[in-house]
């Protein structure tokens, strides 16, 4: 039965699955929403949207006018296709040419509309694209941006960037945005040479345009904040796109960029990459959207760019359902489903038209995207469309709704069945309609009731509408028999299907209900028998069988159907009678009763006007009373007023209407209603009006172009037809009118006006409006239309040709209504000859032909004519306009030369050519000569190719001057020359090989190589460098050389080549090389490294086990190549490894077999074993540790045995295993015998192995034992324990069965120590531990605790637990005790590490282990880091090593190192940490090498060869030089090898050079000075005065007197020179003085902050003090000590303090070299007078005391944070004595200088920490004999930056330090000299008695000081000399000490006097902090 369902609903859906719709609507391309394009090409739409079957395509405007066709303007095909043609800009019409549209496509289905698409036309405009000129600063960002007019700047995009005309290509340094930009980055100085244009291209037009030319200014680095070039705004952009955020600035130093989004940084994320053009983001999504921070920082300030991101995702609109066909009055859902980003607006339509609510139609939901239509009716069939819109982005989807008469319809039902009870069945029964109707059942007219036990009737909808209901009934009874009916119902109306169901049983018949019947209408009379079987079913009526006439019909299943009742016929009893058995019968009775509905007889309205009456009747001609009738108009009951009446009696109605007008037309209805039914009959009342104007004609003017309406308004019922006639003007009389065609230009409004959408001459003359609705007479008016012409251009030409210097004429003609204005525009400005005379503008009219012709003239034209020009045409009636693109052609300017590359014998030269003249190039000449001859004596190439932009230029002279210069050329004519350059000619490459090549191999991986620079004559410049080539010559080796590169360092040379293959043969050759290339090489020399230990341990090594005391290992050979050398032999090392986890003795066996025997190993043990080879050098490699076993074999004996009386017949013994089990012990057999028991053997018995204890029971009592034992392996039983005798007792003293010993355990364990006791009575138990001399009872803790049975337990075993235990037995008849020696092993103790040797890339370290801890050292873990990091790298080392070598560690870099030893327990404690530095310093440049090899007027050639490496390869060199008395600085970086000339230098200048070179170790510094030559080659001397010096500049020196001028005067005179306001901001370049005065022990420095150095002098504190006027500055305090000594030497060692360690007191003096300055600093104080200008002083200091010892002071901590850099911060804490006293010596050297006299109580805090770095640093005091040098190690020389707080000195340090850093003045007994007389005589050889004074002038960075003694004034030429210095030493010169009698030391040392003033070498402390105090 069920299959049958299934089967049912199946063809169910089969046959009901039809199309909602039979046709379709659908868009081609419903995303087309803008449309742009060319007037000059003009447009074709397709219409977006189709149908099937064919759909009418219409064009409407977004207003909703639907558009016409315009004669050659616009045009709809018969396809749907909008076609817009190209028109002139006078043709232009904005409401054609830039407006909304869209396209309908209707069809039976309905009606859609596209989304609205904005066309939009774009003509021919002149606009001119610019560049703007840029600034940058070197090394920085350039951005160029292409500047486009904002009216076209929608069409224009940048396509291309041309440098100097040639493409540029991205990539290198240049990037192209995708905003067209261009970025040039890292700018150089050869950038500001070039041109950059930029290149545009009109989307539409295809017009490209080229803008001018921009140049780049580049400046030298100066130091700024930064500033944004470039940045992004706010935007939006589509989810899946691509978005670029422009972020690029300038500053110096460069600043660094940093993205923020939504204040955090940017999520990894692969798709944002940081570019130099910006943050670029792809595949954009929903999450990206937010808030976008671009941070631009660098130390002198920071920007920041910020702009919102949102990224939307497209609408997308779904309506549902999409096809919906349902019936008439259902309600209609359409839900419309917007994705995408939010805040957008839904709209609905219905067949275009908006959807507006009433009482059918309700838009809910926050947006507006439900459509209910309540109560739907036919005409609201259609398409309904939703469209969201966001932003001008519109997306729209559209449903078919169908609405018919849905009337319920059964399309499957059940049939007639028979059932027994109990037998389950179901009924189905399925119906469609609209709405989906709802199923009812019904049995015998009575609804089913539900008994959820049996019957369950269900429901439910199919797609395609149909509803299905089932009933089930699972347990039938004969009640559950009768007819079953199913009633399909919904708002459309019903139907119903009916069958009977007979459940076998008695039957019988249910009481029946008497039934009303509708006369007119079907009946059916249901019998209501249960019951089965029965014979038949009959009918009666007054006793006459049914049917007896043909509208009565019974059906089998005994129901009687009345067709068409009848009151009089069918009315009265009926009798159903049921024949059960044969005769035997069972009837019911039913009454029918019959009501007849009311019928109306039809009535009509009559036609009438406005102002008759009317009467109308509605009567009832037949139905039941009573009656009710009521009347209706237009659906709503008529209510009677004035001038309607209602007079209604028993059987009818009238409708009275005194007065009709218009308000009364309509539909009205009679309804009459009785019991039966209601009935209604509907008519119209029409009432009709005559036309009439509202609004007539009158006669209207119009424009050519514009729309016009001709005004004609009329009204009238039914609504007049408007028509309107047309006759051409005539002389006199309209000529006869013709009927207007009505197409889209011309269209008749609503209210009868004539609409003319585009006016044309042809629309002129008479029309007529025309009215009539067929009621009276019909109606007309005439009137006249005149179209005027608006001004238009007819001809210009639009492009034209003119020549410089040369008349141009342009004309134009204009037409139109007069009269007309002519105007002139050049680009945007209007042209007035009266203000520009070069202009005149002639205009003549043509009367015949309506026109104008206007006339500009250019006398003559210029290059700026080359733009577009414009006529205007105007009138009264509008506006034209003509474009005239004028281009005056000229000569070309001369071409822009620069040199690409110089060589020996040829150069190469590239130009840009600017301005072409308006006309292409068509050649170039160039021009050449030595630079001393004439231009008679030229060489030129003539004629090159305009495609060419370079040439090259050979058979040039090496190193000669030569000037060029170049034309180019057009159609029309030549150009200037360029401007001259001029070249020198490069050196050539040597041509010898270097000489005395020697090998001498150093180790097994390096050989050093010595040799001698090539002869002179052959060496064809300067020898920068040596390639020194290498290569294996043993066999597989492939031939080839490896090539390493050296600087030159003098004549004879020396390089270690490294990382050499151990013990193996190589060739090597050695060439030089200079700046022109590389020499000849060398012959090849062979050596051989020398031999090393094998690198891999033997292969295949193997143990065997022979015996129980003997094994067998075996090995191979390691590989040939990892021998390294001549193999010696083998050795094993093999040791134990015992069950408790320690080692056995190592021992190793040395053999040149490759096989060994090891015999004499322990039993049943084992072993690990590992072998090595080794040569002459060493060991090799160990293989990997290998394991083995010895075999068993018999057990010792056991190691102990007890035995003792447990009870008068029974003993207990106890035993220990054996020292040497030799296996595993498998049983313990025990021994009992009793000598005169008479007994030949004894009894034994067999213990369990792991219980070492047993009981012997059933002896005799007090009869004497003797008990032994023995242990048994595999192997068999072992050796017998000694015998002790025992004898069972009754009572027996307490004795333990345990034995005493050593126990061993590891740490933190738990330990048991039994004490197990026998005895009678039971013995009591005591642990007691050994302290000293007494026994002290064990403690019992959480920690100690002892068991029942004696055991003590200790727990978390430490070392302090080890000791020995006693426990003793006892009880009334004796005692025993045993006693337990507890050894705890803990962890290894610190091994003491110290460091052997190091080198430039290891370190080798020793090392004494400390205590094993109990237990046998495993191994060792070595840790060590770079000094100033905390990344440790961990190093596995063999348990026997003591030493250790850590290789490839970095060149002159301090190391970090510390080891901590293992054993079974784990790692023990780390050794204290020490510190390692490899070999290597800082680079120094050589002192004999020159700054300089070549300088000429613009070049100078720098001589890097110069630089010593310090023994650390050097990685790169940094390069500053500036004009002098300039400040800002320009940069070079490059490295060691690299050619370096300082270019584009300026005549006859001095310069400022400071260079740097870095490697690992550092950086060292060297400074200098150079001047150009001039012009004609000549060198720089001049004389130079500067108030109260005079100076004289040579070309190599400086020499300055110092006029009569004391130091106080000198000192105020510099400070007062640029004196200012403190508060007054710094504006430019400093520029002030700076003064170094020198006081014995303290060097103060005065210093004007906004200078440069300019004078350094020594002046006394006698002559600089208070009176000084130091209330007119700030003053600032700098101190360094960088180990200054005194005479008997520094009481504290600088040497080797670093941070974080104390000073050493030292008693002796050094007089060599030490080996380090770790620790030397500087400290700035700062305070101000109020008022006073800025102004630092400067004091450079020691840390002394009295030579007995360090002042012991009061420490006054403080913290310092970790600095930032690698060997300037060494640690976080600085030494607190060294704090305290330079506290003191802070106040003691403020009060020496008198300063301030209260600066001492101020509060310092010191807040800044800059780490400097100089070279090696020599000072010297005292008598040469005791001397001291201090030279200190390089320092890497990043700044770094600390934070530092300290406390003020305490009161009672003031008087601590008044014995440090004292100084002692100066004083001098000879007056100041002037230098000047030397000067004008000569300083040569003179030796007059007059002394100078000893007061040093050098000028910064001067190696020397100009410091002459009467005795050696000839020394004074030599002593000015070298203008190079190391910068280390700030440029301070040493001052030489005079004797108290005045005389000067010609001794580089100063004398021994205390008045004698310190001396400063050219190299100061490498290591210097620098804190600034406020």
């Amino acid at each position: 039965m069920w299959l049958v369902t299934l089967l049912l609903l199946y063809s169910l859906q089969e046959v009901n699955s039809e199309d909602v719709v039979s046709t379709r609507l659908y868009f081609v391309n419903a995303s087309l929403q803008r449309v742009t394009f060319s007037s000059s090409v003009g447009v074709s739409l397709p219409c977006p949207a189709g149908g099937a079957p064919h759909a009418v395509l219409r064009w409407y405007l977004a207003a909703g006018d639907d558009i016409y066709d315009v004669p050659h303007i616009r045009h709809v095909h018969a396809n749907g296709t909008l076609q817009l043609y190209p028109f002139s800009p006078s043709a232009y019409n904005s409401i054609i040419h830039d407006n909304e549209y869209f396209c309908t496509a209707e069809n039976q289905a309905g009606k859609i509309r596209s989304p609205s698409i904005h066309v939009k036309a774009v003509f021919r405009e002149p606009y001119t694209v610019r560049v703007a000129d840029q600034r940058s600063m070197r090394g920085n960002v350039a951005v160029f941006k292409c500047l486009i007019p904002s009216a076209v700047q929608e069409y224009v995009s940048v396509v291309s960037w041309e440098k100097d005309t040639v493409s540029i290509v991205p990539g290198n340094r240049f990037f192209l945005t995708s905003f067209g930009a261009l970025y040039i980055s890292e700018v150089q100085k050869e950038d500001a040479l070039s041109t950059y244009r930029c290149i545009t291209k009109h989307k539409y037009s295809g017009e490209t345009r080229q803008s001018n030319g921009a140049r780049l200014s580049v400046m030298d680095p100066t130091e700024s904040t930064p500033s944004v070039l470039d940045s992004f705004q706010s935007g939006e952009v589509q989810v899946g796109h691509s978005v670029e955020l422009p972020c690029i600035a300038s500053g110096y130093p460069n600043p660094t960029i940093r993205w923020l989004k939504d204040g955090r940084p940017l999520p990894a994320d692969s798709r944002w990459t940081r570019r130099i053009t910006g943050l670029t983001v792809s595949d954009l999504r929903l999450e990206d959207s937010g808030n976008y921070i671009c941070e631009v920082t660098n130390s002198f300030g920071s920007k920041e760019v910020t702009g919102h991101l949102n990224v939307i995702e497209p609408l997308r609109v779904t309506l549902s359902p999409k096809n919906l066909k349902t019936g008439i009055s259902s309600t209609v859902i359409l839900s419309c489903a917007v994705q995408g980003s939010p805040h957008f607006i839904v709209s609905w339509y219905r067949n275009t038209e908006p959807v507006l609510p009433d009482q059918h139609f309700s838009i809910q939901g926050a947006h507006n995207e439900t459509l209910f239509i309540s109560a739907a009716q036919k005409r609201h069939s259609g398409a309904y469309q939703c469209f969201a819109t966001r932003k001008g982005q519109t997306a729209q989807d559209f449903s078919i709704i169908l609405l018919e008469d849905g009337t319920p319809r059964i399309v499957a039902s059940f049939s007639e069945r028979v059932v027994v009870p109990g037998e389950p069945f179901s009924l189905m029964c399925a119906a469609k309609g609209a709405p989906p109707p709802t199923i009812t059942w019904t049995l015998d007219d009575e609804p089913v009731a539900r008994d959820l036990s049996r019957v369950r009737a269900s429901q439910y909808t199919l797609s395609d509408g149909s509803t299905v209901s089932h009933v089930n009934v699972s347990n039938p009874q004969i009640r559950d028999g009768g007819v079953y009916r199913c009633a399909a119902r919904n708002s459309a109306g019903s139907a119903e299907y009916q069958a009977r169901i007979n459940v076998r049983g008695p039957p019988r018949i249910r009481p029946m209900k008497n039934i009303t019947a509708v006369a007119g209408r079907n009946t059916f009379i249901n019998c209501r028998v249960i019951g089965y079987p029965y014979y038949s079913i009959n009918w009666y009526k007054e006793g006459l069988l049914l049917p007896d006439n043909h509208r009565q019909v019974v059906y089998e299943n005994g129901t009687l159907k009345l067709s068409d009742v009848q009151k009089g016929m069918d009315e009265g009893a009926y009798v159903c009678s049921v024949l059960i058995q044969p005769q035997l019968f069972i009837t019911q009775t039913v009454y029918v009763t019959v009501k007849v509905p009311p019928l109306i007889q039809p009535f009509d309205f009559p036609p009438t006007s406005i102002g008759k009456l009317m009467y109308i009747a509605c009567v009832v001609s037949s139905g039941d009373m009573p009656i009710h009738i009521t009347w209706r108009k237009d659906g709503q009951e008529i209510v009677p007023s004035s001038g309607i009446t209602i007079d209604t009696k028993e059987f009818m109605s009238s409708l009275q209407i005194s007065k009709v007008s218009l308000k009364h037309n309509g539909n009205y209805t009679c309804i009459a209603s009785n019991d039966a039914a209601t009935v209604s009959t509907e008519r119209q009342l029409t009432v009709t009006v005559p036309p009439r104007f509202v609004v007539q004609p009158n006669n209207q003017d119009g424009i050519y172009g514009k729309a016009g309406i001709l005004n004609c308004s009329v009204d009238g019922y039914p609504p007049p037809k408007v028509m309107w006639k047309h006759a051409k003007a005539g002389i006199g009389n309209p000529q006869q009118y013709h009927p207007v065609p009505l197409t889209g230009r011309i269209q008749i409004m609503n209210n009868g006006s004539l609409l003319i959408r585009h006016v044309l001459e042809e629309d002129r003359g008479f029309y007529l409006c025309q009215a009539s609705n067929g009621v009276g007479s019909d109606i007309s008016k005439s009137m006249v239309l005149t179209v005027k012409i608006p001004a238009m251009i007819t001809s210009h030409p639009n492009t034209t040709m003119a020549k410089k210097g040369h008349v141009k004429e342009l004309n134009c003609t204009a037409r139109g209504e007069w009269p007309i204005i002519i105007r002139w525009e050049r680009g945007d400005t209007v042209i007035d000859p009266d203000r520009n005379p070069r202009y005149s503008i002639t205009t003549s009219p043509n009367e015949k032909t309506d026109e104008v012709l206007s006339t500009l003239k250019l006398k003559p034209a210029e290059r700026e004519d080359s733009v577009f020009f414009s006529c205007h045409a105007i009138n009264s009636y509008g506006e034209g306009r003509g474009l005239i693109q004028l281009t005056v052609q000229e000569p070309p300017d001369p071409p822009e030369l620069e040199v690409r590359e110089v060589k020996d014998r040829s150069m190469n030269l590239r130009w840009t050519q600017r301005f072409d003249g308006n006309s292409v190039i068509t050649s170039y000449d160039i021009e050449y000569k030595n630079k001393t001859d004439s231009w008679e004596l030229k060489h030129a190439t003539r004629n090159i190719s305009p495609t060419n932009n370079q040439a090259n230029i050979v058979d040039l002279h090496p190193a000669s001057v030569y000037s060029i210069r170049m034309y180019s050329y057009n159609s029309i004519g030549k150009s200037e020359a360029s401007k001259e350059l001029t070249i020198s000619t490069e050196e050539a490459q040597p041509d010898g090989p270097p000489m005395e090549v020697i090998l001498q191999p150093v180790t097994s991986q390096s050989i050093r190589v010595t040799w001698k620079a090539p002869r002179k004559e052959l060496q064809n410049g300067v020898i920068r460098g040596y390639q020194i080539g290498y290569r294996e010559n043993g066999p597989g080796s492939n031939g080839q050389y490896s090539i390493v590169e050296m600087k030159a360092t003098g004549d004879s040379e020396v390089y270690t080549l490294d990382n050499l293959k151990k013990f193996a043969q190589y060739g090597v050759v050695v060439q030089a090389f200079n700046r022109a290339g590389t020499g000849p090489s060398s012959s090849e020399i062979n050596a051989t490294t020398l031999e090393d230990v094998p690198s891999q341990p033997p292969q295949n090594v193997r143990a065997i086990s022979v015996t129980s005391d003997e094994a067998v290992i075996t090995w191979a050979e390691p590989p040939r190549l990892t021998l390294h050398g001549v193999l010696k032999g083998y050795r094993v090392v093999f040791w134990a490894v015992f069950p408790d986890g320690e080692w056995g003795e190592m021992q190793n066996i040395t053999t040149i077999k490759e096989q060994v025997e090891l015999r004499g190993l322990e039993k049943f043990t084992n072993y690990s074993i590992q072998v090595l080879a080794y040569t002459q050098a060493g060991d090799g490699v160990r293989s990997n540790v290998l394991y083995i076993q010895t075999r068993e074999d018999y057990p010792g004996p056991p190691a102990g045995i007890k035995a003792v009386p447990s009870s008068a017949s029974s003993v207990v013994v106890s035993w220990l295993p054996p020292h040497k089990p030799n296996g595993i012990i498998r049983k313990y057999t025990i021994y009992c015998s009793s000598p005169g028991s008479g007994q030949p053997l004894p009894s034994e018995y067999e213990a369990n192995p792991e219980l070492l204890f047993y009981r012997i029971t059933h002896l005799n009592h007090r009869q004497q034992y003797l008990i032994w034992a023995a242990a048994v392996t595999t192997a068999g039983r072992g050796n017998f324990s000694d015998k002790v005798t025992v004898e069972p007792a009754a009572k027996a003293p307490a004795k333990i069965l345990s034995f005493g010993g050593t126990v061993t355990t590891p740490w933190m364990k738990e330990v048991r120590l039994p004490c197990s006791s026998v005895g009678e009575p039971t013995p009591t138990i005591k642990w007691t531990k050994d302290s000293e001399d007494t026994a002290i009872p064990v403690s019992l803790d959480g920690q100690r605790l002892i068991l029942s049975n004696g055991t003590l337990v200790l727990r978390s075993v430490k070392a302090e637990d080890s000791g020995y235990y006693t426990c003793t037995a006892t009880n009334t008849l004796g005692f025993d005790t045993i006693i337990v020696n507890l050894l705890v092993q803990v962890p290894p103790d610190q091994p003491r590490l110290t460091v052997s040797t190091t080198s430039t890339s290891s370190i080798t370290l020793a090392w004494i282990p400390g205590d094993n801890g109990g237990s046998s050292i495993r191994g060792f873990v070595l840790q060590y880091s770079v000094d100033n990091t905390e990344e440790w790298k961990d190093v596995f080392i063999s348990s026997t090593e003591r030493s250790f070598k850590l290789d490839n560690l970095r060149c002159g870099t301090w190391y970090k190192v510390k080891l901590a030893a293992k054993n079974s327990v784990g790692a023990g404690r780390i050794s204290e940490i020490i510190e390692a530095k490899t070999h290597g310093r800082e680079p120094q440049f050589n002192k004999d090498q020159p700054v300089f090899t070549h300088i000429n007027s613009s070049h100078a050639r720098l001589n890097l060869q110069g630089w010593a490496s310090g023994g650390c390869p050097i990685s790169a060199v940094t390069l500053e030089f500036r004009p002098k008395g300039t400040w800002a600085w320009q940069n070079v970086r490059t490295n060691a090898t690299t050619d370096v000339f300082l270019a584009e230098l300026r005549e006859a200048t001095w310069y400022e050079l400071k260079m740097k070179a870095c490697n690992s170790a550092g950086c060292g510094n060297q400074s200098s000075q150079f001047a150009t030559l001039d012009y004609d080659g000549s060198d720089l001397t001049s004389l130079i005065y500067f108030e109260g010096l005079v100076c004289l500049y040579g070309k190599s020196h400086l020499l300055c007197s110092l006029l009569s001028l004391d130091a106080k005067s000198l000192a105020e005179m510099l400070i007062s020179k640029n004196n200012r306001s403190f508060d007054t901001p710094v504006k430019g370049p400093p520029q002030g003085p700076r003064l170094h005065i020198d006081i014995p022990r303290v060097q103060l420095l005065i210093e004007d902050k906004e200078g440069e150095d300019k004078a350094t002098i020594p002046v006394t504190d006698t002559e600089f003090n208070q009176t000084g006027n130091p209330q007119s500055f700030c003053t600032g305090v700098s101190v360094h000590h960088p180990a200054l000594i005194q005479n008997t030497g520094p009481l504290i060692d600088m040497s080797d303090i670093r941070p974080g360690t104390n000073p050493v007191s030292r008693k002796s003096v050094k007089s060599a070299h030490s080996i380090r300055n770790r620790y030397s600093s500087q400290w700035t104080l700062t305070k101000c007078q109020a008022s006073t200008p800025a102004r630092t002083l400067t004091s450079d200091w020691r840390t002394v005391g009295s030579q007995h010892g360090i002042t012991v002071t009061e420490s006054d901590s403080y913290s310092a944070s970790l600095s930032q850099d690698t060997d300037k911060g060494r640690n976080s804490m600085v030494s607190t004595e060294s704090a305290s006293s330079t506290y003191e010596e802070l106040a003691r050297a403020y009060e020496h200088a008198k300063l301030e006299e209260h600066l001492q109580h101020a509060k310092f805090e010191i807040t800044e920490c800059f780490i400097s770095d100089s070279s090696s640093d020599q000072m010297t005091t005292g008598t040469n004999d005791n001397a001291d040098s201090m030279t200190s190690m390089s320092t890497p020389s990043e700044p770094g930056i600390c934070r530092f707080t300290a406390s003020p000195p305490k009161p009672q340090d003031y008087d601590r330090g008044k014995n440090v850093a004292v100084p002692i003045p100066h004083r001098a007994k000879s007056e100041w000299l002037s230098v000047f007389n030397h000067f004008q005589h000569g300083v040569s050889a003179s030796s007059s008695s007059s002394t100078l004074p000893q007061r040093t002038l050098t000028m910064p960075g001067s190696s020397s000081s100009v410091a002459q003694s009467a005795a050696a004034a000839a020394a004074a030429t030599a002593a000015a000399a070298g203008a190079s210095s190391s910068s280390g030493g700030g440029g301070v010169a040493g001052a030489t000490g005079g004797t108290p009698g005045g005389a000067s030391s010609s001794s580089s040392k100063m004398g021994g006097s205390r008045d004698s003033l310190l001396e400063s070498r050219r190299e100061t402390g490498a290591y210097s902090k620098s804190y600034t105090l406020v």
